[in-house]
């Protein structure tokens, strides 16, 4: 009860969100501040021996429902600084208008993100970083693409993971809340059509996932 010419007191003192919309709109501000942190620890890192080239940067919405990684980047996406630049994110786009996927449902990244003359120079310590990419992010699938990028993923031994299997086509359960796909490297499905007909067959799975997923 309030005395007469009282002030009410705010129903929400403390500011905090009152409706579905707020919460995700607060989720999803924490989550471009913690991208945005990550990718300025990225560029500061000594670790690798890239020269003066800044790393490859992922791209996509921060709280993306389909996370895809691949294993190394391409010279376009070195150039850009952005992962699934040039020929690849163009193949991808036109694989995920097929599908009829949301674009901005999508995040991409590398697990080698310092354009290193060999992948096999990056440091380790970096390429775990990726796993606090996909905390950040926290998407419902994981699309995994090529055997190197498999085996990153699963030497990261998330909280809870289970290995995955390289088996083309097939969704795992990664970890109790994140699914995952396995697919050839998109990279290598740019110019040989057996590679590209093995890539789609694969791929085209997530579209079957992204139908049945339900709705916010």
């Amino acid at each position: 009860m309030h005395s007469q010419g009282q002030a009410r007191q705010p129903s929400n003192p403390k500011g905090m969100p009152a409706t579905d919309d707020e919460i995700r709109e607060k989720y999803l501000e924490r989550a471009i501040r913690e991208l945005n942190a990550f990718s300025r620890r990225l560029q500061t890192c000594p670790h690798c021996p890239r020269g003066q080239l800044m790393p490859v940067l992922g791209s996509g919405h921060p709280q993306a429902d389909i996370f895809m990684i691949k294993h190394s980047a391409r010279p376009a996406e070195v150039e850009e600084g952005v992962a699934f630049y040039g020929r690849t994110g163009n193949a991808l786009m036109k694989s995920l208008r097929r599908l009829t996927i949301d674009p901005l449902a999508v995040y991409g990244t590398l697990c080698v993100k310092c354009p290193v003359p060999d992948p096999v120079m990056a440091d380790p310590a970096c390429v775990a970083r990726l796993a606090e990419e996909v905390a950040i992010v926290a998407p419902k699938i994981v699309v995994v693409m090529g055997p190197e990028a498999l085996a990153a993923l699963n030497e990261l031994q998330l909280p809870l993971a289970r290995e995955l299997e390289a088996a083309p086509g097939t969704v795992q359960q990664l970890t109790p809340s994140i699914e995952a796909l396995y697919v050839p490297n998109i990279d290598d499905a740019l110019d040989e059509d057996g590679a590209k007909r093995e890539f789609w067959s694969a791929f085209r799975v997530l579209g079957q996932w992204w139908a049945d997923l339900p709705p916010y």
